[in-house]
């Protein structure tokens, strides 16, 4: 089988491409500061800052091609940290894109719905970025300078994840559900937008840009859904109690980066080449095992 590097493999989403390429390619995936084991994936220790360190790993590899996950994802402490952030979240993936250029082979990269403002969705992979958070801009930087190094990089715009928790991460609803079951509130905002998917569809969306994209691809799901209304539909398939789910809007809540409204993708351009997300009742259903 051929050799694929995943970033960030102890990640969440970097998890679940993990357990999905595995079956069809041989698949060596890096870490930093949380070492797990994932079967049939070769883990290994990696700086990713470091660039002497990142050359290694190519030039011992030889991987044929390489997805991306890598990243400091939180908002906040991107916002909080931005240096910090910056060096992992962009010149990282500069540099990976430079190595693939070097190599010549498939790279794909996992950039973000945050790189919107939220005013005029759903968004095309043609509308202008416009993000209102130091993370959104970071990873427009991303993108911008990968493309630039190679423009045959897959950028793929990921929407907000669930999913089943991996070794070293949880998705947002393991918190939730454990917060409605144990009987205590949960405020979710009626007034924040987006286009779900699973893990694990995302992870099938992005072993399909290996193969089909360069460019800038949509992976978002096919509904538009609140936070609450993604609450109740947890609710309403788990059967829990509905005590606990309150409503509220992005100005109750003071968080360090701001917040866009309404990022839902428009992804029919993945869709035409394959990619399918099942609705979310049934990829909430399906993750659960009902």
């Amino acid at each position: 089988m051929q050799k694929l590097l995943v970033t960030g493999a102890s990640g969440f989403l970097g998890w679940h491409v993990c357990q999905l390429a595995n079956l069809n390619w041989e698949v060596y995936g890096t870490f930093w500061t949380n070492s797990i084991e994932i079967p049939h994936t070769k883990m290994l220790k990696v700086n990713l800052t470091d660039f002497q360190e990142l050359q290694q790993i190519f030039s011992e590899i030889q991987p044929v091609a390489v997805i991306h996950t890598a990243a400091q994802s939180q908002p906040n402490y991107c916002q909080n940290h931005p240096e910090e952030t910056y060096a992992t979240n962009v010149i990282v993936s500069h540099n990976i894109a430079g190595l693939c250029a070097d190599h010549y082979i498939p790279c794909v990269f996992t950039s973000t719905d945050l790189v919107f403002d939220g005013l005029n969705s759903p968004y095309r992979e043609t509308d202008p970025v416009c993000p209102v958070n130091k993370y959104g801009e970071q990873k427009v930087m991303a993108e911008l300078g990968m493309l630039e190094r190679y423009p045959l990089t897959a950028v793929c715009r990921m929407p907000l994840m669930f999913g089943a928790a991996t070794p070293t991460a949880t998705s947002f609803i393991q918190p939730f559900i454990q917060t409605l079951k144990e009987g205590k509130e949960l405020k979710l905002f009626t007034d924040e937008f987006r286009t779900p998917v699973s893990a694990n569809t995302a992870a099938k969306g992005l072993l399909l840009a290996l193969e089909k994209v360069q460019g800038i691809i949509h992976l978002g799901g096919k509904e538009r859904i609140s936070r609450y209304d993604f609450g109740r539909l947890l609710v309403e398939i788990l059967q829990l109690p509905t005590t606990g789910l309150k409503a509220c809007l992005q100005q109750d809540v003071k968080m360090s980066a701001p917040r866009p409204s309404d990022v839902s993708l428009d992804s029919s351009q993945a869709f035409a080449l394959g990619y399918q997300p099942l609705s979310l009742e049934s990829e909430v259903a399906e993750l659960i095992g009902k």
